[in-house]
């Protein structure tokens, strides 16, 4: 990863912070986009101790707003004459139904327009590395998953994790679709299922389900470094230079649901997303 410029959401903690720091150990330079200021300190400190010859920086957004997106999009572009790999990692999930300020639901916003206005923003950097690859951590909670495109943000009988489950699959099939429209550009896209991990995602969410996540985490979660292995493994691997628009866990390419494969879906939800910007 010498020289290699990655950007990456949610590094400020969980999977995407070590992800970070593997990725910087390994020579890339990485650019951070953060929300908080006081971990995004922290997690600069952090790959610049495991990759102390980089030029690491970072950004600071409320990727749950499409004009913060949009312009954290531009600032990057102008900084960034490269952009080898860009690392969609960032989520949340909540208890309650919470409205952004364009007025979309917080889950869909962050989980999954968050990846789609940062990808297209970046685009013009990434079409011009050769061999840029996309990486975009979805979820094995996408099963059992169905979208309803006339309620794309959940105001009919709001469910926590429900919501999380389809801002998953929207994952999925915005991989799918994104790989087929750069197809032929030498640009890869792909997504993964990182594991059940024990990180602080989920403790915030309030209510029932955040005690749910932290017990449900003390007995079946896996550590935070194996969860972090398909991201840095799609980001620098060369086994996977030439695969695009595929779903790993574990390293290994598997098979989503029906619902996350469905060409239709995923042509439909990038349409209604770009409605939204």
């Amino acid at each position: 990863m010498d020289g290699r410029v990655v950007v990456i959401t949610g590094g400020t903690s969980g999977i995407g912070q070590v992800a970070a720091g593997k990725l910087a150990g390994m020579g890339a330079r990485m650019v951070l986009v953060a929300r908080d200021k006081e971990r995004g300190q922290a997690a600069l400190d952090c790959v610049r101790s495991a990759g102390p010859n980089a030029r690491h920086s970072i950004h600071y957004a409320d990727l749950s707003t499409i004009a913060e997106m949009k312009r954290v999009a531009s600032e990057i572009s102008a900084a960034e004459p490269r952009i080898d790999v860009l690392i969609n990692n960032a989520g949340a999930l909540f208890n309650s139904r919470r409205l952004t300020a364009d007025g979309l639901e917080m889950t869909f916003a962050t989980n999954h327009m968050s990846y789609y206005v940062l990808t297209l923003g970046l685009a013009e950097r990434l079409k011009s590395t050769s061999g840029a690859r996309v990486v975009n951590t979805a979820s094995d909670a996408h099963k059992g998953a169905r979208l309803d495109f006339g309620d794309l943000q959940s105001a009919n009988n709001y469910r926590g994790f429900p919501a999380y489950s389809r801002s998953k699959l929207c994952n999925i099939l915005f991989t799918r679709e994104l790989s087929k429209r750069w197809s032929g550009t030498g640009m890869t896209v792909n997504c993964l299922h990182p594991g059940f991990v024990k990180t602080r995602f989920g403790n915030q969410s309030g209510g029932a389900l955040a005690y749910g996540i932290r017990i449900a985490k003390m007995f079946a979660a896996i550590s935070q470094e194996k969860g972090s292995r398909t991201i840095v493994y799609l980001a620098s691997s060369d086994e996977v230079s030439k695969t695009s628009g595929a779903y790993f866990y574990k390293c290994k390419p598997v098979e989503p649901t029906q619902e996350a494969q469905d060409d239709e879906s995923a042509r439909r939800l990038w349409e209604e997303s770009a409605k939204l910007m």
